[in-house]
């Protein structure tokens, strides 16, 4: 579709009220006029989920670099039920701060069904009282049962799941605390396609009490610049099989290169089966790490072309992902970034190149004058095409008075992927979810009522998070959806790091099992395909990490399914590898 026939689209939809939509009047009335513009409509869900978590940066006025990074989340299902549930990191009284009562800690929600959760923090022992950054969760142990990895300003944590519903700290065991840094972005990843979960953790910047830089702009106190403080090289632990992982930084060649980690995605960029590693720095280059398939890497962000924008300029870069917006079989970049600059949206070429596509896209171009956090590309409408949500929100509550162009909290943005290499912005007319204000940090997303489309939570500083429930089907769409799940057998055991393609007549998509993503995050352990109006999937694959490919053909649209490496056939008999979603539901204990 060309840009004259897009406008002329807008301009139809903002005049036809008769717009088709399969729902009550009610319903209608309550998501607002926004849905006869855009397909997607996103419904604040925060008030009926049960969640009353609420994030605190430690903050005590001496405005301290690490108050505003705080903090990432994770959606992952802990328990094997079926549901994804909500893991929520908080900051933790800093230096100077009189803090009442218990101490913050981070929060687990058990996902109960029909959009409930339960708190079961202490319960499941996950309880941390650090001052958290980022997070991740992956099968570190290969025991079928995902753990959990807290990267801290301080020590870490990591979390191995006991399979019942409970937590145990085993981060002096497993050699992992990774000393007294400030955390950034965490993945897990199988660096040397050996089967075992390696661990890539992100470090910010060098800073202590000590070192802590007083900064006033404008006559108002703020935070410093991170150019004020020293570059820290990010870690790499490497699996050794039994439980516990070794620093493998210096052999790697990762710690050959200081950086100001922010967010961190692990992805196989040039299409040659192994796992590379891309860091989003702040106020500098961001580093492309090219895995030789041995777990070595060489750091090559200048040479691809993704260090920094078209311009030649470094950002204030926060969160990266990988994701195919054009559907032309490589994975592209979509990096957020600080305000008064464009969050840049990089399209792999191949031949381990990108180029920086951000203007003539319209990726992201209304977030400009804020700062940028958390985002996914993610087919909100199923259509088979990735849109761009994006979470933002001032570091600095203060910004209202030195600037008129932007504020500490701020609206969802959303931009609708049209299929033919363009985004619209359609935040506006999205559902009024996108209209809650919030100073927006980590964001995840996920299928959170197993309806077969993708929800959202966003963490926000100082406040509780947002929720928001895709009203796709129940507004009516016909659209349909394949989801995948992998269970690896000779590779670890989520398949974090395969890639899946999928085939559906003149539709090709791709997507990879990541582990840790966008802002200091975790999400999407289960692939989602949007298929428009195709009812059938003429073939899947799953190229799996360290080799071997698994193929299923004519597969039935609108359900989840389940693929377990090495044991499927190419034409599977009906029924007999497919896995439904049905949405389930509990009662609150």
């Amino acid at each position: 579709m060309t840009r004259r026939a897009i406008g002329r689209a807008r301009w139809c939809q903002a005049r036809c009220p008769a717009l088709r939509i399969a729902s009550s009047l009610l319903l209608a009335c309550a998501l607002g006029r926004a849905a006869a513009q855009s397909p997607i409509q996103l419904h604040d869900a925060t008030a009926q989920t049960g969640v009353t978590f609420r994030h605190t940066d430690g903050s005590s006025g001496r405005r301290y670099i690490v108050e505003y990074v705080s903090a990432g989340l994770a959606t992952f299902d802990y328990d094997g039920d079926g549901l994804v549930d909500i893991y929520f990191l908080n900051g933790a009284p800093l230096q100077g701060t009189k803090a009442d009562g218990p101490p913050p800690r981070n929060a687990l929600y058990h996902n109960l069904g029909n959009f409930r959760f339960e708190e079961v923090t202490g319960k499941a022992g996950v309880g941390d009282t650090g001052f958290g950054l980022g997070v991740t969760a992956g099968d570190y142990d290969n025991d079928g049962h995902l753990d959990l990895y807290v990267n801290n300003f301080g020590p870490n944590v990591l979390y191995r799941n006991n399979g019942d519903g409970t937590f145990g700290d085993v981060t002096r065991r497993a050699g992992v605390d990774n000393g007294n840094k400030v955390g950034a972005g965490v993945c897990f990843l199988d660096a040397d396609g050996d089967g075992e979960l390696d661990l890539y953790v992100g470090n910010y910047v060098q800073f202590s009490y000590e070192t802590h830089v007083t900064h006033v702009l404008m006559g108002l106190p703020s935070y410093p610049s991170p150019i004020k403080y020293l570059a820290d090289p990010d870690t790499l632990y490497r699996s050794r099989g039994d439980g516990t992982l070794a620093d493998a930084s210096r052999q790697s060649g990762i710690a050959a290169h200081a950086g100001r980690s922010m967010g961190i995605v692990c992805g196989d960029y040039d299409n040659d089966g192994d796992t590379d590693v891309f860091v989003a720095n702040d106020v500098m280059g961001n580093f492309l790490f090219q895995n030789d398939g041995t777990g070595r890497f060489a750091e090559v962000g200048t040479l691809s072309g993704a260090a920094y924008n078209a311009s030649g300029i470094p950002h204030g870069n926060m969160g990266p992902d990988f994701g195919d917006y054009d559907n032309d079989g490589w994975p592209d970049l979509f990096v957020t970034a600080y305000g008064s600059e464009l969050a840049t949206l990089y399209r792999n070429l191949g031949g381990g190149l990108f180029e920086d596509v951000t203007r003539q896209t319209g990726a992201g171009a209304p977030t400009y004058p804020h700062v940028k956090w958390g985002h996914g590309m993610v087919d909100f409408d199923n259509d088979g095409y990735r849109d761009l949500f994006i979470a933002c929100g001032d570091l600095d509550d203060n910004i209202e008075l030195r600037k008129d162009t932007t504020s500490y909290r701020l609206p969802k943005f959303l931009m609708r992927n049209t299929g033919d290499g363009h985004f619209v912005d359609v935040s506006k007319s999205s559902g009024d979810g996108m209209l809650v204000r919030t100073s927006g940090r980590g964001a995840a997303f996920d299928d959170l009522d197993n309806d077969g489309d993708v929800d959202v939570v966003v963490l926000n500083s100082r406040q509780q998070p947002t929720i928001l429930r895709n009203m796709l089907y129940e507004l009516g769409s016909k659209n349909h959806w394949l989801q995948v799940r992998l269970r690896g057998v000779k590779g670890n055991r989520d398949g974090v790091g395969a890639r899946v393609k999928v085939v559906t007549g003149d539709l090709t998509q791709i997507d990879e099992v990541h582990s840790g993503r966008s802002y200091q995050s975790h999400f999407g352990m289960r692939l989602s395909f949007g298929l428009g109006k195709r009812e059938r999937v003429d073939r899947v694959e799953v190229h799996w990490i360290g080799g071997g490919t698994d193929v299923l053909e004519d597969v039935p649209a609108d359900q989840l399914l389940t693929i377990t490496e090495g044991r499927f056939p190419a034409a599977p008999r009906p029924g007999a590898t497919h896995s439904p979603v049905k949405p389930a539901v509990k009662s609150a204990k």
